[in-house]
């Protein structure tokens, strides 16, 4: 069992204000290090204190910039790695590229295990994420994976919005599972909604499966990237007669027009957490709610830290 003294953290510069909470969390400081680029673009990193036989954590998430926070944990990883650190977890709230597992059509890339790949090339000795879009993911790698939910923190919100006759309704068919464990937590009925998808950040709402008439509603997904899908989603439940439709989310990607359509729709309240920094604009918007998942990802830290089970932070 490691002497949590040992442990350190370390944060990239993709999600500084997400990785200071989980530092506060565990009572310790962020570790020191110079993360820069050259005038060229290039990255620079290094460490500013010893991590020789040290248990090291890497906060990095895949927000708007995913190519370059990728290239810059991996440099990170191979920092810690020729500075001898025992261990090198790269904690990852958002895993990019996480839509791309599979092959579903010819001669395309599967650019999940690509980064899975990288990340173990890089030299990382385990891997902490949350909510990845598909749990198969978890099979890509040759490490092992704590993938989070942030179930437990979104619906102890939900629970308090004090919602009468509720159904929780998934997106598409392939969100069903999520949704029952959103629906059993909080004792509420499930709807689905049958979706199609065109091309590449596209959907077509078709219609809702289940009772949503005179009901309050709640959408729970992933992710939200333009918004599209939802704004479709919650359309098609006021239409089917729900009272109030609300949506959650883990990770808000909220790319192009995703904040304009939001603020433009029906939905009453869009509630997200910090896996991915929000813009300033979507932090002013009053239909977007915040929730801090900085506990949870503190606790599976020093869980692991420990040699202690996490299994019990998935539930």
């Amino acid at each position: 069992m490691k002497d949590e003294n040992r442990m350190k953290v370390f944060a990239g510069s993709s999600n500084a204000a997400l990785a200071k909470e989980v530092v506060d969390y565990l009572y310790i400081d962020l570790g020191q290090s110079v993360l820069e680029r050259f005038s060229d673009g290039e990255i620079h990193f290094f460490i500013d204190e010893n991590v020789r036989g040290e248990d090291v954590f890497i906060l990095q998430s895949g927000a708007s910039d995913a190519n370059f926070h990728l290239m810059e944990i991996f440099v990170m990883i191979d920092a810690f790695k020729r500075a001898s650190a025992e261990r090198i977890t790269a904690v990852i709230p958002y895993y990019p590229y996480a839509r791309q597992d599979w092959k579903d059509r010819p001669r395309v890339a599967i650019s999940a295990r690509l980064v899975a790949d990288l990340l173990e090339a890089a030299g990382s000795n385990r891997v902490l994420t949350m909510d990845l879009h598909s749990p198969q993911i978890q099979g890509f790698f040759a490490i092992p994976v704590d993938n989070l939910t942030a179930a437990p923190v979104l619906t102890r919100h939900i629970k308090n919005l004090n919602l009468k006759d509720l159904t929780i309704v998934s997106p598409d068919a392939g969100g069903v599972g999520r949704a029952r464990v959103f629906a059993k937590r909080l004792k509420a009925n499930l709807a689905i909604i049958d979706k199609r998808r065109p091309a590449a950040n596209v959907a077509r709402v078709l219609h809702v499966i289940g009772d949503v008439k005179d009901r309050d509603v709640v959408i729970v997904d992933d992710m939200v990237d333009t918004a599209g899908t939802l704004v479709q989603s919650a359309e098609a439940l006021i239409k089917e007669g729900a009272r109030k439709v609300f949506a959650a989310c883990t990770h808000p990607v909220l790319s192009g027009e995703a904040l304009d359509r939001i603020e433009n729709s029906q939905l009453e309240k869009l509630i997200v957490t910090n896996t991915i920094p929000l813009n300033e604009k979507a932090q002013a918007s009053e239909k977007i709610l915040v929730i801090s998942v900085a506990e949870l990802f503190g606790e599976a830290i020093r869980r692991i830290n420990r040699g202690h089970s996490v299994s019990s932070l998935f539930v």
